[in-house]
C-alpha cells in the first residue's frame, strides 16, 4: 500500500488547495470511475498504449481510491486483505487454478468434468 510519505504528500496537496471540501465520497467514487474509464480508453482498440499515459491514468485511479479510503476512515491494507480472504473462499485453488470462470459456476463445471 502507499507509504506514509506518499499519503502525507497527497493530504498536503489537497490541503494546500482547499480541495477537501469537494471530496465527498460520492464525488470521489465518480472520479475513480472516470479515471478508470480513461485508463481503459488507452486499451480500447488493442495494441500497446503509451506506458507513460498508462502510468498517469493508473496513478489517478489509485490517488482517488486513497482519497476515498481516507474520507471513509478505512485502512486500505485491512480492506484489501479482508477482500482477498473472501475471494479466496469463493475461488479455491483446486477449482479456480488456470480458469477465468465465475465463482458461481466453478463447482458446476468441476462436477461436469468428473
Amino acid at each position: 500500500m502507499p507509504t506514509p510519505s506518499t499519503l502525507a504528500a497527497l493530504r498536503a496537496f489537497v490541503a494546500e488547495r482547499d480541495w477537501d471540501q469537494f471530496h465527498s465520497p460520492e464525488n470521489l467514487a465518480k472520479s475513480i470511475s472516470i479515471e478508470a474509464a480513461e485508463l481503459l480508453e488507452l486499451y480500447q482498440w488493442g495494441g500497446t498504449p503509451d506506458q507513460q499515459r498508462v502510468e498517469e491514468e493508473l496513478a489517478d485511479v489509485v490517488t482517488y481510491c486513497i482519497h476515498l479510503a481516507n474520507k471513509l476512515g478505512v485502512d486500505l491494507d485491512e480492506i484489501v486483505m479482508r477482500k482477498l480472504d473472501s475471494t479466496a473462499a469463493k475461488y479455491p485453488v483446486h477449482l479456480a487454478k488456470g480458469r477465468m470462470t465465475k465463482y458461481t459456476e466453478l463447482q458446476q463445471e468441476s462436477d461436469e468434468e468428473e
